[in-house]
């Protein structure tokens, strides 16, 4: 039970498509802050992930919230756009009220070896983003081997990233074991040379309560109980939160759930 309330408090909250309304961000924001009414205790998730657009939406919903506003930038999900754009995406997600940026990394240089343009690109978005957290996703199911998300990753790290997050939730395979490993990899040599936290968010596929559990528990072996919190680790999901809320209520009640008594987001 405390896993499961555990990992309800990382779960970003997202809603990431084009027909994306007010309407359904307000909803989204609301169980955000009120998971389940009919279960006192619980928490609230981390944070929403939203459109740039529809960042000054989550802002006035959760207004005085703990709950954190994050968007995603730079032409996301596929990163094709020309760098001025980019800034100008995160410029405008900072100002509307963002509290953390989600960037895509431009993959097609990166695998064409032009590891400098990635690094710098990063950078200026870091610089971009003021006082707002960076996540950097690094689209692993485009990069083809796991020595390129190591690669990604130490480049994201030196960069001035926050966080280094698997994927959009848009290709797969996304967040699988193996590339969250070796992400956590990354993040335990750079504190391991400078004791420089950074923080983690695996992100697409991750939608039952037994892999979230199984997350943890890598985290935990992997980094530690300091970054068992969400200060330190996310899961970028839309539908895990239903699930967590069913085995919730089935540890408690009894009774298996029925996905219809949970609203949708």
């Amino acid at each position: 039970m405390q896993g499961l309330k555990m990992v309800l408090n990382m779960i970003d909250l997202t809603t990431l498509e084009g027909k994306d309304t007010p309407g359904k961000v307000k909803q989204m924001c609301y169980k955000a802050q009120h998971l389940h009414d009919a279960y006192t205790g619980l928490p609230t998730v981390a944070a929403v992930c939203v459109y740039p657009s529809m960042v000054g939406v989550a802002r006035k919903e959760l207004k005085g919230n703990i709950v954190k506003i994050a968007s995603v930038s730079t032409a996301f999900p596929s990163g094709q756009a020309p760098m001025s754009v980019k800034l100008e995406d995160t410029r405008f997600a900072v100002s509307e009220g963002a509290d953390e940026i989600d960037m895509v990394i431009s993959r097609g240089k990166f695998l064409a070896g032009e590891y400098n343009f990635v690094f710098d690109e990063i950078a200026a978005i870091k610089e971009a983003c003021g006082k707002a957290r960076l996540k950097v996703i690094l689209e692993t199911g485009e990069l083809s081997t796991l020595d390129n998300v190591r690669r990604a990753s130490d480049i994201a790290i030196h960069a001035g990233a926050d966080f280094i997050k698997t994927s959009t939730g848009k290709i797969q395979p996304a967040a699988t074991m193996q590339v969250t490993y070796t992400m956590l990899m990354a993040i335990r040599d750079h504190y391991d040379r400078t004791g420089i936290m950074i923080g983690m968010k695996p992100a697409g596929g991750i939608s039952t309560s037994k892999l979230a559990l199984h997350n943890l528990v890598m985290v935990k072996e992997v980094l530690g109980n300091q970054w068992l919190s969400n200060e330190w680790f996310r899961f970028g999901a839309s539908s895990l939160a239903n699930d967590v809320l069913m085995q919730i209520m089935k540890t408690e009640t009894g009774l298996y759930q029925s996905p219809d008594y949970f609203s949708m987001d």
